[in-house]
């Protein structure tokens, strides 16, 4: 599994644009949105909004679910990178809200199944309970950073489309 690493990243430097890692490394970065989504394999945001290396702050959690430290990584991003957008994308299928349906968590993993029935309650159907969470997301960041321009949205993970809330 190392060598798939490997191999990508030497495919990367030899076909990734490099005057653009070479401005981003001496100018700085400076994204235009900051995107908290979750962890899962199936949702890369630079990929679903067509970004470019250094346009997405990207913040990514099981479960989007919000603790001080996602909350200041965006505070961070929104005062000193100047990012104008802050996106809590969800998405169908996924499994964090899945084991929160369930009941199913031990471990460190339960710290995200709890986040998530605080934001779902008792809310049984998966694709309600996803929006749920986002909204709750929403919810946390518009009351951590008044002013800042908070969107909900969620990622079909079959369709690719994402449906702005």
């Amino acid at each position: 599994m190392l060598e798939r690493l490997i191999e990508g990243n030497r495919r990367y430097v030899k076909t990734a644009d490099a005057a653009l890692r070479t401005r981003l490394a001496t100018e700085g970065q400076r994204p235009y949105a900051v995107v908290i989504t979750c962890s899962d394999s199936r949702v890369v945001p630079e990929f679903l909004f067509d970004a470019a290396l250094g346009d997405l702050f990207v913040i990514r959690v099981a479960g989007n679910v919000l603790d001080d430290q996602q909350l200041g990584s965006i505070q961070y991003a929104v005062e000193h990178l100047g990012c104008q957008l802050v996106v809590m994308l969800g998405h169908t299928g996924c499994g964090a809200v899945g084991a929160a349906l369930e009941g199913h968590a031990h471990g460190y993993i339960c710290s995200i199944v709890d986040g998530i029935l605080k934001a779902i309650g008792t809310e049984k159907d998966p694709d309600r309970a996803g929006r749920l969470n986002v909204r709750f997301g929403v919810d946390r960041i518009r009351e951590a950073l008044p002013g800042a321009d908070v969107r909900g949205a969620m990622y079909d993970i079959k369709s690719g489309a994402v449906e702005w809330l």
